[in-house]
């Protein structure tokens, strides 16, 4: 008998489709108010947030609920989509003069370029605000609404000030990372935080076990810390840790397929996340 090979998972064609289906619930849910928009306030968040990105954190979120058995739902899909929220309000307040004072964002101008400071601001927090309103209307129609609760919680503290405002506070102070050691902390809150939260949150409004969450939320913090070293990678920066850092990320990627490799099938949209990653430094990870 002629063994049949299991069907290759298509990757790519996986990505676009759920990004496709996020940035249809994005347009959707913020769309142009009829009534008149002072200031270009909604404009400014659409010109932002609708941008042409990855959406890799909500993709994250997805396919944390999908590892755990969940049927990808309203509530849940609105849920996972307000880390999008969270990450697009970061990236227009670190563009600003006060901040990383960046005049480009994904090739075009960034948002205080075009609508002046004072709305870039108003338009992250918006979006920051609009992110904890999406998950309390998700939990509102979900059969669980305690889940949504505690993933409010989560996506909380990784966004601020011990995750992502800490490590942008980090960032501004200019330290200058000494070790790996030091470096991976200011990973670890300025990127890894939210990656750990997209994927946690998706586990636990997918209706996770402890175990589950404590894996994938562990999965996301190691692909966060080995994505930022891609990133520096590819950015030249913290060059004086390029070698030692090529090395550490092969490890994080390796350690991060072994959280999600026990549940199987339902991982494989996230472990050949982590395989294209290892892929794009020349590292190839066991299948």
């Amino acid at each position: 008998m002629i063994a049949v090979s299991e069907p290759v998972f298509d990757l790519k064609a996986w990505i676009a489709l759920r990004r496709d289906e996020v940035e249809a619930l994005l347009n959707a849910q913020i769309p142009m108010p009829t009534d008149g928009d002072p200031g270009r306030l909604v404009e400014s968040i659409r010109y932002s947030l609708l941008a042409p990105g990855k959406r890799l954190r909500p993709v994250f979120g997805l396919a944390g609920a999908l590892a755990v058995g969940a049927d990808l739902t309203p509530p849940i899909r609105l849920a996972t989509a307000a880390v999008e929220l969270i990450h697009c309000y970061s990236l227009i307040h670190d563009d600003l003069p006060a901040m990383d004072d960046d005049d480009m964002r994904r090739g075009r101008p960034s948002n205080h370029k075009a609508f002046g400071e004072a709305t870039a601001i108003l338009a992250g927090d918006g979006l920051l605000t609009l992110a904890f309103e999406w998950i309390a209307r998700a939990g509102a129609g979900a059969t669980e609404p305690a889940r949504y609760l505690e993933a409010s919680r989560v996506l909380g503290k990784a966004a601020g000030i011990e995750g992502m405002v800490r490590g942008q506070a980090r960032d501004m102070a200019a330290i200058t990372p000494t070790s790996l050691e030091a470096l991976e902390t200011l990973h670890a809150e300025k990127t890894a935080a939210l990656f750990q939260a997209a994927v946690e949150v998706g586990a636990i409004v997918g209706g996770a076990s402890e175990a589950e969450r404590a894996d994938l939320a562990q999965f996301g913090y190691l692909y966060g810390i080995a994505f930022q070293h891609a990133d520096d990678k590819e950015d030249q920066e913290h060059v004086q840790f390029a070698n030692v850092s090529h090395n550490r990320l092969v490890t994080l990627l390796h350690d991060a397929c072994a959280m999600v490799e026990p549940m199987g099938p339902r991982a494989l949209p996230l472990l050949t996340i982590a395989r294209a990653l290892g892929a794009t430094i020349g590292v190839t990870l066991p299948a």
